[in-house]
């Protein structure tokens, strides 16, 4: 691509700067908590509404929840907003964005789109003719275009045409957040990152009691307690972030948000926080995965059989299950659900379980009733985190 510099002098007049709006993409089951992270974070006038949240936010609450958000999925930065019929009128309005504002010398691209309730049905073709308005732009002005990088691109841009309206925007995350970059080794059917987080979160576990996974998989909820208690943010692993590219970004201030939320991270006691499963290869995962972390090394792993593990009394016991899928049916899975039962009721007393079943009807088989149960869907399953008190 022909040399292209960003401009330097101040550039206003999109969307989300005359209004700082912003939107949040986040799994529809989590929104709740999602609001009041997002608080917590600083945002204001959050209004939770069709796949996710729209929140106001300055430079700095922008930046921080991009940082530290362990339950958004994407944060988007509105450029424009049109009435949209018919993909002729989205390719012209797109070339209408000065694209130099946000492209440095030889950027990559991609573009994410969703079509709904539209004249416009096809998302696919829509994201195509964004793309295309955004290569012509470059072509006509400098005779060379920007490449396009499915994988890992420099700017990713977003589409969404709902009641024949579009937004574009700008992916200020600059690619999901749940890929917080810790999960080097993993296991069949892994948990999201946002969906653990939102699980270690809903338990409200504070450290006052020693945290167990019995089943740990590859480790994302044990990974995500850490994070958690630890006060680590969950980008920490992250090179690089979409609002860097915005045309206002201001590096000291990025900067500034770094250090501060970096400042706060705090010690892991050791033994706060162990895990085991009985398959070696998700003890590797899990040791491998808790490896790079700041205090990683005071989380305790085995190989174990959860049925012969030692007695668990005053415990916070959280843990995602093997289901149908993961397992491949192999196993009685309510034979399996109720020696889970019998193992909190026995060798647990004193302690709140709390278990994700991705398939709900497996609740009954534990033979103990639940304090309570949230709906959370993952993995394409409409699962239930239930909570179990051990009396």
């Amino acid at each position: 691509m022909k040399t292209l510099k960003r401009k330097k002098q101040p550039v206003t007049g999109y969307r989300y700067q005359k209004d700082s709006l912003y939107f949040a993409q986040i799994s529809e089951s989590i929104k709740e908590a999602g609001v009041e992270e997002l608080s917590e974070l600083g945002a204001e006038d959050i209004k939770p509404t069709f796949s996710g949240i729209y929140f106001r936010a300055d430079k700095t609450i922008l930046y921080r929840i991009n940082y530290m958000s362990r339950l958004i999925s994407r944060c988007l930065a509105p450029l424009i907003s049109f009435s949209c019929h018919d993909t002729d009128v989205l390719y012209s309005k797109a070339k209408q964005i000065k694209w130099e504002n946000f492209f440095a010398d030889d950027s990559t691209f991609a573009v994410s789109g969703n079509v709904s309730d539209s004249t416009i049905t096809h998302s696919k073709y829509a994201s195509l003719r964004l793309k295309d308005a955004v290569v012509d732009y470059f072509r006509e002005k400098t005779g060379t275009r920007p490449n396009v990088s499915v994988m890992n691109p420099d700017i990713l841009l977003n589409l969404h045409i709902r009641d024949n309206r579009a937004d574009i925007s700008l992916d200020t995350s600059g690619g999901p957040l749940h890929k917080r970059g810790y999960r080097e080794e993993t296991v069949l059917a892994p948990m999201q990152e946002t969906v653990a987080a939102a699980i270690i979160r809903l338990t409200k576990w504070d450290g006052s009691v020693p945290l167990y996974d019995p089943m740990c998989g590859s480790g994302t909820l044990l990974c995500e307690a850490l994070m958690r208690y630890c006060n680590i943010p969950a980008g920490i692993f992250r090179n690089r972030f979409g609002f860097e590219s915005l045309p206002d970004f201001v590096p000291s201030v990025w900067k500034q948000v770094k250090k501060e939320s970096d400042e706060t991270i705090i010690p892991l006691p050791k033994e706060l926080i162990s895990g085991s499963d009985l398959s070696k290869e998700a003890v590797k995962a899990t040791k491998t995965n808790l490896m790079g972390f700041h205090h990683g090394n005071h989380i305790n792993i085995i190989r174990a059989d959860f049925r012969n593990l030692p007695t668990m009394e005053k415990r916070v016991i959280i843990t995602n299950p093997p289901y149908g899928i993961r397992m491949g049916e192999k196993e009685d899975l309510e034979l399996f659900y109720r020696e889970l039962g019998d193992f909190l009721k026995q060798k647990c007393k004193g302690s709140t379980a709390y278990i994700y079943f991705g398939e709900r009807k497996y609740i009954k088989n534990i033979g103990l009733k639940t304090s309570w149960k949230k709906p959370i869907k993952a993995g394409g399953l409409d699962g239930r985190l239930a909570k179990f008190d051990m009396y």
